[in-house]
């Protein structure tokens, strides 16, 4: 690595900095690599290790660097892409689907879930709990709300407990054909059970993308899905090249 100082400029330096390490993340470092230590970079740019440390802290919120106890500073996988768009709508579990099934259960939803699925407020549907994970790590959580007037034919023999009940569900939800589906997208923070989950603090920021899906003339199903906010895009239409980023520099393309 050479050697970089920095002039004096008007922002302020660890704002600097981190302009400076993001050029540097994405010319010198892979997709896993762990940084020098902190005397080092500190060194290299010329700023007190404070100075450093706030524009670190800065990339780690923006998803660029990921921070790893026992390992240490490492260059954080790309952005998983969330498709917010109209087209190429498929039900869960289909075959290009990226999430995979934990668990399933059965369930009394909450009160906005049960209107929005046109189910009564005391009715129990079936939950299934999926996950979402990128280079090894967790982006995502789910629970999709499946009616049980969905899913008929599912017996009791096809859902043993856990996973394979999941998996059961959604097969039995994908045999109608879908007729549409809507999103909405909303900024939130992350619940106790969601940020466990995600690998996140309490009230880290995520990514809520609700969406209904329609078969047979009503809500067939209905996903809640939590987004680590720092590890994904939203993306538009099918070839998903408008991008959101959360990093003030980069442009939407």
């Amino acid at each position: 690595m050479g050697t970089t100082q920095l002039e004096s400029v008007p922002e302020p330096k660890y704002w600097h900095l981190r302009t400076v390490l993001s050029e540097a993340l994405d010319s010198e470092f892979a997709v896993g690599e762990i940084l020098p230590n902190e005397r080092d970079l500190a060194a290299r740019f010329g700023v007190a290790r404070a100075t450093l440390r706030q524009a670190l802290e800065q990339l780690e919120l923006e998803g660029r660097l990921q921070r790893r106890r026992g390992v240490g500073t490492t260059v954080a996988p790309p952005r998983v892409g969330v498709d917010v768009g109209t087209e190429g709508q498929s039900w869960p579990g289909a075959s290009e689907d990226a999430w995979q099934p934990v668990d399933c259960t059965v369930a009394t939803p909450p009160a906005a879930v049960a209107d929005a699925l046109g189910t009564d407020r005391d009715e129990a549907v079936h939950v299934v709990r999926r996950s979402r994970v990128s280079h090894g790590r967790p982006v995502a959580a789910e629970l999709l709300y499946v009616p049980c007037s969905s899913v008929p034919d599912l017996t009791a023999i096809d859902t043993p407990s856990g996973a394979a009940r999941a998996r059961a569900v959604l097969r039995e939800l994908r045999r109608p054909a879908l007729e549409g589906q809507d999103r909405a997208v909303e900024l939130g923070s992350a619940r106790a059970d969601d940020a466990k989950e995600l690998d996140r603090l309490p009230g880290a920021p995520v990514l809520v993308v609700t969406t209904r899906f329609f078969a047979q003339g009503r809500t067939a199903a209905l996903s809640v899905a939590t987004y680590r906010a720092d590890t994904c895009r939203l993306t538009f239409g099918a070839s998903g090249n408008v991008e959101i980023h959360h990093g003030p520099e980069r442009q939407a393309s």
